[in-house]
């Protein structure tokens, strides 16, 4: 019974693979290596209104790598108009030491509730300790 079953394997498998040649190993399509010729090489025309650039003049047209992509997500920034230009003149420039002035418990800011004072009280991390346990309302 075994012999019976491999050989039919055997035929069968030889039928199936018979089917994958079509016209034999040495009778396919090639292509003619002589026929084949190579293409001439691209090159684009010389620009002679362009002028080489000065040593240690800055590149022109380049702008900051923030800029770009955030131009390429979002579009270009809108204009602003007369009155934002002018509260934020009139607003000048924070001091270099805002966030160490900000972070001081001394500083006086405005009050946004007992939710927001535990939200900023509670732990840091993922676990029972780190969830904040809002006070209820009375």
């Amino acid at each position: 019974m075994r012999k019976i079953s491999a050989i039919l394997l055997a035929g069968t498998t030889c039928l199936m693979l018979s089917g994958c040649g079509a016209g034999g190993l040495f009778n396919r399509v090639r292509p003619d290596e002589f026929a084949v010729q190579r293409q001439t090489p691209l090159f684009a025309p010389p620009d002679f209104s362009l002028t080489p650039p000065q040593p240690g003049a800055p590149r022109p047209n380049t702008r900051p790598g923030q800029v770009e992509t955030t131009e390429a997500m979002f579009g270009p920034a809108p204009q602003r108009s007369g009155v934002e230009n002018a509260a934020v003149a009139k607003m000048g420039t924070a001091d270099a030491s805002i966030r160490s002035t900000v972070a001081d418990p001394k500083t006086a800011t405005a009050n946004k509730g007992d939710v927001t004072r535990t939200i900023v009280a509670a732990p840091e991390g993922d676990g029972r300790e780190a969830q904040a346990k809002t006070p209820p309302r009375q």
